[in-house]
């Protein structure tokens, strides 16, 4: 294992990753402020629905995000020009978690992969060439790494894009159903927007995001598909890019590349100066025992996370539970409408409570078919409700569409969801069970 994991390779791959990972995550923070996502999720609303048990993060939203994000964006330019390196991945690192577990409103599996990626680039040595940090001090410059520092980055990678293709396997995906309803809404995109809504094209989106997905990570592993497989990936991620205009994303996964192709390729496609490390040198530091168990848990725990909805009563597709942080990408639309009563303890009284006046557009369109927030927002009304003299239980009658299906009924509006504790790694009660079929029309 030793030899394998700290043999020495070259680092082209890695620093050059740095760089464009740098700028990518650089323009993520200030575009967020210029396309208006920072006003819109973190500013205008009354409260975000932050991750449970994160509470504390609701002290710094509003207009001092706009700062937070600026500061971030600083350090993303460090970690672009390799500028004390260390100190800015982790500050960005930091900040990034700290706006991705304060809402869930705007949640995207591309910023958990960005969280997950941020701190293992702490770890990384990307700064060793290509950085001032070598340029202050020219005796920082190395030219080597070793091999578990591009495994880290593939293994990840290879996670994700697995899972990805593995939650597609499912009626409404292989039936086209849930492709089209995804292309429902560009029918108005210029030259491409017709042939977006083809039955055909529906199915081949469907079936090619399945293959890609499974197969492009073994494909660029493997030296005689690897170029046939980045033209693949440059195909699809340029796609999604324009089509569902998912922000960096498709960029970042471009980028991956650099850890598939040698270093000479890359240097010669870059036009670098050719300075290639080919020594195979072993170093084996004294951490190595640390290390690798550090990175057996951390690999492990990606593996099993996504698996957890197994355990769980139901189909996550309908109940949500499982849901987050597993890969699941693009799967499926849901709608739904819903009710909340607000009942008087003492006096029995059942009020109907009107709760799209305190949250954003956004946020009243997800509440209906998301159980945290739901259940997060009758916790939130029976605090000030105790807070003003009052005590009540809360019911909410709520009915879900999965993928243009029909309506079902999803919360039992029996239970007090404000009385309920919340169970992560479990099935919650006042779910109601999925009907047959309802994911069909």
């Amino acid at each position: 294992m030793n030899k394998f994991l700290f043999k020495q390779i070259d680092n082209t791959g890695l620093t050059l990753f740095r760089i464009i990972f740098g700028l990518l995550i650089t323009l993520e923070a200030f575009g967020a402020i210029a396309t208006g996502w920072v006003k819109r999720v973190l500013v205008d609303p009354e409260f975000t629905f932050n991750f449970i048990g994160f509470d504390f993060l609701q002290n710094i939203q509003g207009p001092g995000m706009y700062v937070y994000f600026i500061v971030m964006g600083i350090f993303g330019l460090g970690v672009m020009l390799g500028y004390k390196y260390r100190v800015s991945m982790f500050a960005y690192a930091f900040l990034w978690t700290g706006a991705y577990l304060m809402q869930k409103t705007s949640y995207n599996n591309h910023y958990y992969l960005m969280v997950l990626l941020c701190w293992m680039m702490v770890l990384l040595p990307a700064n060793r060439r290509y950085s001032f940090d070598v340029k202050f001090k020219p005796s920082f410059k190395k030219l080597s790494m070793p091999l578990w520092c591009k495994w880290m980055i593939v293994l990840q990678v290879f996670i994700v894009f697995t899972y990805g293709s593995i939650a597609k396997w499912y009626p409404d995906w292989f039936n086209g159903i849930a492709p089209a309803l995804f292309m429902k809404s560009k029918s108005d995109y210029w030259l491409i927007g017709g042939l977006l809504q083809e039955a055909w094209i529906h199915y081949a989106i469907a079936y090619f995001g399945i293959l890609f997905d499974l197969l492009i990570i073994p494909m660029l592993l493997w030296k005689p598909t690897r170029l046939f497989g980045f033209y693949m990936s440059l195909f699809f991620h340029l796609f999604n890019s324009i089509v569902f205009q998912v922000g960096i994303f498709p960029y970042m996964s471009i980028a991956f590349a650099l850890f598939f192709f040698t270093s000479e390729s890359i240097q010669k496609l870059f036009r670098l100066q050719p300075e290639i490390y080919n020594k195979e040198e072993l170093s084996i530091p004294k951490y190595n025992n640390i290390l690798i168990i550090c990175s057996t848990l951390y690999f492990i725990f990606q593996i099993g996370l996504p698996l957890r909805h197994w355990a769980i009563n139901d189909d996550v597709l309908w109940t949500e539970e499982g849901h987050r942080m597993s890969w699941r990408m693009m799967l499926r639309s849901k709608n739904g409408t819903m009710t909340m009563h607000i009942e008087n303890k003492e006096t029995g009284e059942r009020t109907i409570y009107n709760y799209r006046k305190q949250l954003s557009r956004k946020q009243s369109n997800s509440l209906p078919t998301k159980p945290d927030l739901i259940w997060q927002l009758s916790q939130r009304i029976k605090k000030e409700q105790i807070n003003n003299g009052n005590d009540v239980a809360i019911y909410v009658t709520s009915k879900v569409s999965v993928n243009g299906g029909p309506y079902f009924p999803f919360i039992n509006p029996e239970i007090d969801i404000a009385s309920q504790e919340w169970k992560p790694f479990s099935h919650l009660d006042w779910i109601l069970h999925s009907p047959k079929d309802y994911h069909k029309k």
